[in-house]
């Protein structure tokens, strides 16, 4: 008996969505913590947020969220990566499991009320989505140690700094489990769909 092209087709279809897709590599190198091996983790860190207040680790314990370097006053790739960041917060903004976290690497001029003004112009009405300043050098050092991105200033581009264009996807354990081209609509697809993939994983 010959399976007829258009139930094939769809047996082939439904037989590849049935196949589960393996979990998502933990990214980085393993670390020593209270003396054990552990997989890479994002450090405790504090900052402070468009409205004045402190933000912590704590603030996203038991959470997935999306981490990225930015500058308000960017004149290259930080728009393009915002209107990125704004169909994740879209798509999620409903989900109390999922956060954005938005880094300043320039604190002297991203201050909390300049932040402030700057989301107000996003349009984004959450504490979902946290934009958060402060001394440099942490912010710096979280970027490039923690979340293994450039992040420092450099006078010979535009704008005086110098900042990865990557969205990174961090785990309820602090794990980094992903990073995406900020800029490519494509990767930001692919985010999205490992989102969905890690609110699965127990």
């Amino acid at each position: 008996m010959r399976f007829k092209p258009v139930l094939f087709l769809s047996f082939i279809i439904f037989t590849f969505a049935c196949k589960e897709r393996k979990p998502l590599p933990i990214l980085g190198e393993k670390m020593m913590l209270n003396g054990k091996e552990v997989n890479h983790l994002i450090p405790n860190f504090s900052f402070i947020n468009q409205d004045s207040i402190a933000v912590t680790q704590k603030d996203f314990e038991g959470k997935i969220y999306i981490a990225d370097f930015f500058f308000t006053s960017c004149p290259t790739i930080c728009p393009v990566m915002k209107t990125q960041m704004l169909r994740i917060y879209e798509r999620f903004k409903t989900n109390n499991e999922i956060k954005l976290l938005s880094h300043s690497i320039d604190p002297a001029h991203d201050t909390p009320a300049n932040l402030r003004a700057y989301v107000n112009r996003l349009g984004v009405d959450t504490p979902q989505w946290q934009f958060v300043t402060g001394d440099r050098k942490k912010i710096f050092d979280i970027g490039e140690k923690a979340y293994m991105v450039t992040t420092k200033a450099d006078s010979t581009v535009e704008g005086g700094l110098l900042h990865s264009g990557a969205f990174l996807l961090v785990d309820k354990k602090r794990q980094i489990r992903g990073q995406y081209d900020g800029t490519k609509a494509a990767e930001v697809d692919q985010l999205i769909e490992d989102i969905l993939l890690l609110l699965e994983e127990k």
